[in-house]
């Protein structure tokens, strides 16, 4: 009984292919370096970066740019978006069904913090170094991105 359930109902969710969101990695220069920008997430209050399902209409960039305003409140500085990697987690949908994700992140240099955002409400955010955002985000990948972040680019130094 057990495994024919098994085999028509739990392994085919399990097995799905992965879904898709996209990430703002927001940053700014600091005095001794990069620091980027957590938020922390609506429900379970941990630590994560801005991030969502694609827009309809929009690349991944504008996607990214959204998201980080909605979440964060943040005003982009510079051009557009530029994406710096991807890492893979497991997202919680309602009724506690896990289904594998995909996330493509997006740097996005921050020029301002707004106060009043979409969600500033049910947000926490916090500035901090790579490392120590990489200490507080609970997906693997995205800890190893922090760590190994590629230089971020800096448009207050663009001639």
């Amino acid at each position: 009984m057990f495994a024919r359930v098994w085999k028509r109902y739990i392994a085919p969710v399990l097995s799905r292919p992965p879904r898709f969101q996209v990430a703002a990695l927001c940053y700014r220069h600091g005095e001794t370096g990069p620091e980027v920008l957590l938020i922390t997430s609506r429900t379970t209050k941990r630590w994560i970066i801005p991030k969502g399902w694609p827009i309809h209409g929009t690349d991944g960039g504008g996607t990214a740019l959204q998201e980080a305003w909605e979440e964060a409140g943040v005003k982009p500085r510079g051009g557009r978006p530029l994406r710096i990697g991807r890492y893979r987690y497991h997202k919680v949908l309602s009724g506690g069904l896990p289904i594998m994700t995909d996330v493509d992140v997006y740097a996005i240099e921050v020029e301002k913090l707004y106060e009043t955002f979409p969600e500033a409400g049910e947000r926490q955010r916090s500035w901090m170094t790579p490392d120590e955002a990489a200490e507080l985000v609970d997906e693997d990948q995205l800890k190893a991105l922090l760590r190994d972040l590629p230089e971020l680019p800096d448009s207050t130094r663009r001639g």
